[in-house]
């Protein structure tokens, strides 16, 4: 058979079955489109009925199967029954469409065709009359069909008068027109709908089309915005649409309403998402949305409206029919949305739980109808459900049994009384602490609202929140505590008693404290500075009042997190070590003296030193002192963080930005650089969409320094261009050096200008005390004048790096050091062990260094570059390390591999490749899951086609079907 290529998105094999089915109209011989020979194929016409869900894309295909058949020569025309000028239908419309479909044929017998049916349909009131009238209307479109061969096409028989479709469908069970052959499209029905069992039992085959699979979904999306997109976006989007997950229509309305409200942005290459993952929603088209999401038949306006009040009903709290059956009057509003969801949940829209609880099937359908008008006000319905039951239990013991009805105040605002929703707040947070924490927060941040800063209760309530919050790692939910704390922090509250009110005792004080420093901490987390130019100038002014917060906040200077602050309070005395209870045990907020050892991490050994004998105890061993310097050269707060804190007070989870940029510096040390760029774009895009996160500068920098090695200047210098010049962080110097040196490599003016920037910029982080990650921008130095052939400033540089191991005495200086004695004095033996520390350490971009050094300096060059080679297939990277190893290559005489060694194992990212290919992934819906090109899909396929030695995609799956690659000890683990 013919193949056509359809533009169709997961529907190739369904549009040739129905163009087959449009080709078989009578004298069409089979040989003549088909392939074959033989017999005509006018005997063989069929009905086919195209089903499927609401917008799967049924009337594309039909459509696009036409385009074949049209293109072939083949002649398809449309019934159109709509056109009928009987809206109840019947024999009279199936006959006024019959006489529409003749008038399409120009072969000069229509007057007599048409007149025939007329005069048949004149005497069809009779007995038997409407059965002679389809065996007419049989009979003259066989007879025109024989003339000039033709198919019938018709859709949405959904919406077909049950009149209509049952008159057609007798015509095609018992006076089928020979040599017709035609396709109906439709969606499928319930039983007990009039049309239901009409057509598709007058259809010879039922061609039902599947929901797409989540690769077919991606594969659109690519298709629809034209560009990769980040493997986030696809996944939002499915989750947004539950059922209607597999939907095309579905898929293209949500993309729609992004580009409308601007939550599209093109970042590093690929198209991300600037709005919050539950915030994705359909386009707000009631029209629209009745075709998409109510299975049978659009709902009328009514309906859609008392949806959307639904809809802004269950938005903030969870809604039960229990609440909603409690109605006094049953002509009141909560019977009125009772009876509204029960034709919902009839319409397949609602569903309700074995709890009772009722939510929306698509998730993207409720976001879209709250943003239609309302005809009820929905905190009234809040406020109403929250009385019922208060009215009977009282307020407390409301909140104590029926704490979701905290959920109901929060959203009722100002329509109840502070004096029923305080007690009733504060019991349904005491009594759901126990089981769902994430209510108890949600609780107390309504109780602040609430309560005015002076009540006696105000405290408390700031720090079990704060510390509900930071035990899951809510560090957003800290942040919102900011208002009511600056408030309540306000509030005289001095020695002396007379200028304190009835809150201000030492326990509240000190608690009101401990609540500023999480604040600080949470900041931190979201990479948003009190000292930075936007900053809210009253919280800066909140932490002058409690030195131990704002010795927190200053910290953020240290690890790239706006503008360096010193670390003492304002009034220059150094801060004390919080009350009992405040301080070790304080979960994960530090203490004074564990946050001036995160500070001096960055700096001297010296001032190292004295900061670790400032804190308690040995908490503290070897192993967790160099993991928080190694975290220090990154600005990895989590990392820093963790090594002080212990996994018993500091767990590194939540979607905090520094929790992804901690994700995304391990991921690049482990060699994982896809997944750090998706890292860096989901700080950048959360960054951007607003709320508590703040602008991550070092991944910005970070992601410039991957794509730089990999070759992708441009997209490096986009990264970089972001990042501030008052950024003097080592490790935004080390990346602009990289990319001045690079775009400027072949003129040594260039050149020399980069290195002096460079000096520069190393001279700007010694003033603002950041020695880590020096050694890494001075090695750049280095390798670039060795590169240069500049003897004396590489002599001249590798005596710095040694003065900087002298005062910062940090591990990853010692192994630079190494590193730069093995490439300025040949010394293989320090490149050596400076290999085995960074093995060790588990560097992979610093190994490939090594192992370049080596191949210059070592015994065995040719093995030394061999794992360089094979490292840097597994990094990506590009024309800057390929250079240095051939460059050090023909120096050693040896040469480069072009395959990686047979024994070595494939890399996850290989094995999931082979996983997609074997599936029959194509390059493009590759390329949408792994959030890259096309081109870069087949670099890769191409090394894994020299590296296992299969010549095509074919041979690759079977060789992975087939266990060859597992027996050749390619596949870790098997």
């Amino acid at each position: 058979m013919q193949q056509h290529p359809s533009p169709l998105v997961g529907r190739h094999g369904e549009v040739e079955d129905v163009a087959e089915a449009l080709r078989t109209t009578a004298g069409t011989t089979a040989g003549t489109t088909a392939g074959t020979t033989g017999r005509t194929a006018g005997a063989d016409a069929r009905t086919l009925l195209v089903t499927g869900g609401a917008g799967t894309g049924k009337t594309a295909v039909v459509e696009q199967a036409r385009q074949v058949v049209v293109q072939e020569g083949g002649r398809v025309l449309r019934f159109g029954w709509e056109s009928g000028e009987d809206p109840a239908g019947g024999t009279a419309a199936l006959t006024d469409a019959v006489c529409g479909v003749l008038a399409k044929v120009h072969d000069g017998w229509l007057p007599a065709r048409i007149a025939a049916v007329r005069r048949v349909q004149a005497r069809a009131g009779g007995p038997g009359g409407e059965v002679a009238l389809l065996s007419t209307l049989g009979e003259v479109l066989a007879d025109a069909a024989r003339e000039i061969p033709f198919a019938l096409i018709l859709d949405n028989t959904e919406r077909m008068p049950a009149r209509t479709a049952s008159a057609l469908g007798l015509l095609l069970r018992t006076f089928r027109p020979a040599g017709v052959p035609v396709v109906m499209a439709g969606r499928p029905m319930s039983p007990g709908h009039a049309t239901a069992a009409q057509l598709p039992a007058a259809a010879d085959r039922v061609l039902e089309l599947p929901p797409l699979s989540s690769a077919d979904v991606g594969e659109l999306v690519v298709r629809r915005l034209g560009r990769p997109v980040e493997p986030d976006l696809v996944t939002a989007v499915l989750a947004s649409l539950g059922p209607l997950a597999g939907s095309p229509a579905a898929v293209l309305s949500v993309l729609a309403s992004l580009e409308e409200r601007g939550g599209l942005l093109e970042l590093d290459g690929q198209v991300c998402l600037t709005v919050p993952e539950g915030g994705l929603r359909l386009r707000a088209d009631a029209a629209e949305l009745g075709r998409l999401c109510w299975p049978e038949t659009s709902p009328d306006a009514g309906t859609v409206a008392a949806a959307a009040v639904l809809a802004g009903l269950v938005e903030r709290t969870e809604v039960r029919l229990e609440d909603l059956h409690r109605a006094k009057s049953p002509d009141g509003p909560l019977e009125a949305v009772g009876r509204t969801v029960d034709k919902l949940v009839a319409d397949r829209v609602v569903t309700v739980g074995q709890d009772g609880r009722i939510a929306f099937a698509v998730p993207a359908l409720a976001a879209a109808l709250r943003t239609l008008p309302a005809r009820a006000e929905v905190r009234s319905l809040h406020a109403t459900i929250t009385r019922l039951v208060t009215d009977r239990q009282g307020a407390t013991a409301a909140g104590t049994r029926r704490p979701r009805l905290a959920g109901h105040v929060a959203a009722a605002g100002a329509m109840l009384d502070d004096t029923l929703a305080v007690p009733l707040l504060l019991a349904a947070a005491g009594s759901s602490v126990r089981f769902n924490q994430e209510w108890a927060v949600r609780s107390y941040h309504s109780v602040l609202r609430h309560l005015p800063p002076h009540d006696p209760r105000t405290p408390g309530v700031l720090h079990e929140s704060a510390g509900l919050s930071l035990r899951h790692s809510d560090h957003s939910g800290v942040l919102v505590l900011a208002e009511p704390l600056l408030a309540c922090l306000d509030v005289p509250h001095g020695d002396d008693p007379e200028d304190r009110d009835s809150w201000g005792d030492r326990d509240d004080r000190d608690g009101l404290e401990w609540v500023t420093r999480a604040c600080a901490l949470s900041a931190l987390h979201e990479h948003r500075s009190p000292y930075a130019e936007d900053a809210d100038p009253r919280y800066r002014a909140a932490l002058e009042r409690v030195p131990a917060a704002q010795v927190l906040a200053a910290l953020g200077g240290r690890y790239g997190i706006g503008p360096r602050a010193p670390m003492t309070s304002r009034s220059g005395s150094a801060a004390q070590e919080p009350g009992p209870g405040t301080g070790s045990d304080s979960g994960p907020v530090p203490s004074v003296a564990e946050v001036r050892l995160l500070a001096a991490a960055v700096g001297s050994g010296a001032e190292f030193e004295r900061a670790r004998q400032g804190t308690p105890g040995d908490a503290l061993g070897e192993a967790a002192l160099d993991r928080l310097r190694n975290a220090a050269a990154y600005g990895d707060l989590v990392g820093a963080l963790e090594a002080v804190l212990g996994e018993q007070r500091y767990v590194a989870a939540g979607e905090s930005t520094a929790v992804r940029y901690h994700s995304m510096v391990r991921d690049y040390l482990t060699g994982d650089w896809d997944g750090a760029l998706s890292c860096a774009r989901r700080i950048e895009t959360r960054g951007q969409s607003g709320g508590a996160a703040g602008v991550g500068q070092l991944a910005r920098a970070l992601a410039a320094e991957i794509q730089l090695m990999r070759g992708e200047l441009g997209r490096a210098r986009e990264w970089l261009d972001l990042v501030p010049d008052s950024v003097a962080h080592p490790l935004v110097a080390r990346v602009r050096l990289g990319v001045r040196y690079w775009s400027g490599q072949v003129d040594e003016a260039l050149v020399d200008e980069a290195l002096e920037a460079a000096r520069h910029d190393v001279r700007r982080a010694r003033e603002s005390g950041l020695l880590a990650g020096l050694d890494r921008v001075l090695l750049r130095m280095l390798s670039i004048t060795v590169r240069g052939d500049n003897p004396e400033a590489a002599r001249r540089t590798l005596e710095e790096l040694e003065a900087l191991y002298e005062e910062a005495a940090s591990p990853m200086t010692y192994e630079a050091v190494l590193v730069a004695r093995g490439t300025v004095h040949g010394d293989a033996d320090s490149a050596l062990a400076a290999y085995r520390l960074v093995r060790r350490r588990v560097d992979l971009p610093l190994s490939v260094d090594c192992c370049q050094c080596l191949t210059e300096v070592g015994d065995d060059p040719q093995s030394w570059l061999d794992e360089a080679t094979r490292s840097g297939h597994a990094l990506g990277m590009g024309r800057p390390v390929r250079s240095l190893l051939g460059a050090a290559a023909r120096r050693r005489n040896v040469s480069i591999p072009r395959r990686r060694a047979a024994r070595a194992g494939l890399s996850d990212r290989e094995v999931r490749l082979i996983g997609m290919v074997s599936d029959g992934s194509t390059n493009r819906q590759i390329a949408a899951r792994l959030a890259c090109s096309e081109k870069t899909v087949e670099q890769r396929l191409s090394r894994l086609f020299q590296r296992t030695g299969c010549r095509s995609r074919v041979e690759l799956a079977a060789a992975w079907l087939d266990g060859s690659l597992a027996r050749q000890g390619l596949v870790p683990g098997h």
